[in-house]
């Protein structure tokens, strides 16, 4: 398995509305950034809020790192970077054509990991629009991270901590696992606990061919292999509750694979009912 031309992340965006979901999105975007020491762009999107407002309302990197116990209390602006070596950036979007505007900033910003909140049975942000999914995804060429305003989590909001034993990988023929499983190999390195992490490799079809991959060994985790028949997405969900997967990782297809997947695919349906953050990798990532 070829991983040397999988980047790492070395830049996060993360995309808030102020909602309660947003903030175990913000949690998690943030202890990403933190072990990686990359930048980290907060987004307003789709509030109706004066500009002043919204500053002041934006998630505070300074405040959560102190309740985490990273910065001592009232720590100047220049401790976050000094100290823990991440970058800090606020924007703001306007209220109308958000998705528009989201497409533009990250045309002009480019980013390697898009974080936002997930929200129920219909998957999607209310401000994120359809039409206009495909032309972010080519635009962004992003992993993204979707994390469900209910279920598991991979990090305490409260405390920063972060408890990853159990991921979840569906796989098939195409498209190509590899990205997805560097990536789960690479987060049982930074996030995984004492314990070895258990990597779940999941594919619903006839036969288990699919699953005849070149695994390297580690005692940092421990691959396992199932075979499934029947619906694709129920399967992936009742795995997931099954495994109590603290994440999923999925490879997505399509022309740039990030935000095209939103609109009917099977990774689509997974992240509206997904019990645990999903994250999705670009075909192109494998390539």
């Amino acid at each position: 398995m070829n991983t040397s031309k999988i980047p790492f992340i070395n830049s996060i965006l993360h995309l808030t509305d102020f909602s309660a979901a947003s903030e175990k999105a913000f949690a998690h975007a943030l202890a990403i950034a933190l072990y990686r020491q990359t930048e980290f762009t907060i987004l307003n999107v789709g509030s109706h809020r004066s500009l002043e407002s919204r500053w002041q309302h934006l998630p505070a990197v300074r405040e959560t790192l102190e309740r985490w116990n990273l910065l001592e209390k009232n720590s100047p602006r220049s401790a976050v970077f000094e100290k823990l070596g991440i970058s800090v950036k606020k924007a703001a979007t306007s209220a109308i054509g958000t998705t528009s505007a989201i497409l533009d900033y990250v045309g002009g910003n480019p980013v390697d990991l898009i974080v936002l909140a997930t929200e129920g049975r219909e998957g999607l942000p209310r401000w994120l629009k359809h039409s206009k999914a495909e032309a972010v995804s080519r635009a962004s060429n992003a992993l993204t991270l979707f994390v469900p305003s209910h279920g598991r989590e991979f990090v305490e909001a409260e405390t920063g901590e972060i408890f990853l034993e159990r991921i979840l990988i569906p796989i098939d023929y195409q498209p190509s696992p590899t990205a997805a499983l560097v990536f789960a190999m690479r987060a049982a390195q930074m996030f995984g606990p004492v314990e070895t992490v258990e990597i779940m490799l999941l594919h619903i079809g006839s036969d288990n061919a699919a699953l005849n991959l070149d695994l390297p060994e580690s005692p940092i985790w421990d691959f396992r292999k199932e075979v499934r028949q029947g619906d694709t997405v129920e399967e992936i969900i009742t795995a997931a509750n099954q495994f109590s997967a603290n994440a999923i990782i999925m490879t997505t297809a399509g022309r740039e694979g990030v935000f095209d997947i939103l609109y009917g695919s099977t990774a689509e349906q997974v992240v509206r009912k997904s019990p645990c953050p999903l994250l999705a990798v670009p075909q192109s990532w494998s390539k």
